[in-house]
């Protein structure tokens, strides 16, 4: 049995991004660093307040030690657990039960990348399973194709379909000053693309940039004497089914059909009271997911959903406002700036903000569709 999750007792103080897109010149814990720093700022702390630090870095397995070392700091705790871009949504939840319990009263979760400036791809540096290695698949991406054809063959979903999640997250980004990629992107755009891993081209995968993103989290109650508008966490759960996508019983089904449930029963909300969207789109087929297993359209359906700009500014639904991995940024890691947007958006700073937003669900994906993680945020009138 799962224990209960300290609703509203934890928040977000402090948000910050730097280097998104290109910062050239920049290490990766450089990066993280000058995030994290503005995160203590926006919180209106010092950095000798941080007693809590989580970090997820590409090149370092042993960051959490490394960030102590870099900040001066001797915290009481350091977590450096790395589920690939999930891994932030679960150092919130963490976070949120040390702090709870009082082992901890200020925490910092950062996460920084050079990937674009130091010549990096699309790739990671853990190999491929023992089982899918002789076939010679694109690490990670071949595993997000399988995916995609297989619900291309279950539900009828379509190229087309998927184009108009890469054209939603552009038509966000064009209005979004943070954002990497903008300019026009229609449809047809999409389908002239470059095959790299079929059914993928080169328009349903992310972008490749540098960037950093942190956020301080502290007791609701602390935090509300800090900053006008705390973000308190509502809910949050992470769950793991595999690592390969092979090891699946079904591929066309995440944890996040697990995690989002979880996480809504902690918030004590449902899909319908979800007011705005933050899913980890690191290829296309990622949203189309996602939507499915965390309950805003049945299982298949959601390639006819994204249809006719209902996830575009503008639509129903307003799905990845900053533009997503695939326009705004994807510096290897994502998860913590979907997290970032999500909070920004509750409270009442994003780009492209959406009125009166008091619930926001931000959710993480690491691995081949591996780790799952989501995190319900609100406003402090939803307390």
């Amino acid at each position: 049995m799962g224990g209960t999750f300290p609703r509203g007792e934890a928040a977000i103080a402090g948000m910050a991004t730097f280097g998104i897109g290109e910062a050239p010149g920049y290490t990766a814990m450089e990066l993280a660093a000058k995030a994290g720093m503005g995160a203590i700022a926006d919180a209106n702390l010092s950095l000798s307040d941080v007693d809590g630090l989580f970090i997820c870095l590409p090149d370092d397995l042993f960051a959490g030690l490394s960030f102590a070392e870099y900040l001066g700091l001797s915290p009481r705790f350091t977590d450096n657990n790395r589920t690939g871009g999930s891994s932030f949504m679960s150092h919130m939840i963490t976070a949120a039960l040390a702090l709870d319990a009082g082992y901890i009263d200020v925490a910092l979760i950062a996460y920084g990348s050079n990937q674009r400036s130091s010549g990096g791809k699309l790739s990671t540096p853990i190999k491929s399973n023992n089982w899918d290695a002789p076939y010679r698949p694109l690490f990670p991406l071949s595993s997000y194709a399988l995916a995609a054809a297989r619900h291309m063959h279950d539900y009828g979903t379509t190229r087309e379909q998927m184009a108009q999640v890469a054209v939603s997250a552009r038509l966000w980004a064009n209005s979004n000053p943070e954002a990497f990629a903008k300019g026009p992107l229609s449809i047809e755009d999409c389908l002239a693309a470059r095959i790299i891993s079929s059914p993928l081209s080169a328009r349903d995968c992310c972008l490749v940039t540098d960037g950093a993103g942190a956020i301080v989290m502290t007791r609701t109650d602390h935090a509300a004497t800090l900053v006008q508008s705390p973000v308190p966490l509502l809910g949050a759960a992470a769950a793991t089914w595999s690592n390969a996508i092979a090891q699946l019983p079904d591929i066309t089904t995440t944890a996040a059909a697990e995690s989002g449930p979880r996480a809504y029963a902690a918030a004590g909300v449902g899909p319908a009271d979800v007011q705005v969207l933050q899913l980890y789109d690191a290829f296309t087929i990622n949203t189309i997911l996602f939507l499915e297993d965390l309950g805003f359209c049945p299982k298949g359906e959601g390639g006819r959903f994204v249809s006719d700009g209902r996830i575009a500014p503008g639509g129903a639904l307003p799905v990845n406002t900053n533009g997503g991995g695939l326009s705004c940024c994807h510096p290897g890691m994502y998860g913590l700036f979907a997290i970032i947007e999500a909070a920004r958006q509750v409270r009442g700073i994003a780009a492209n903000q959406i009125p009166a937003v008091d619930i926001a669900l931000a959710h993480g994906n690491g691995g081949t569709l591996s780790s799952q993680a989501t995190v319900i945020l609100g406003s402090m009138a939803t307390l």
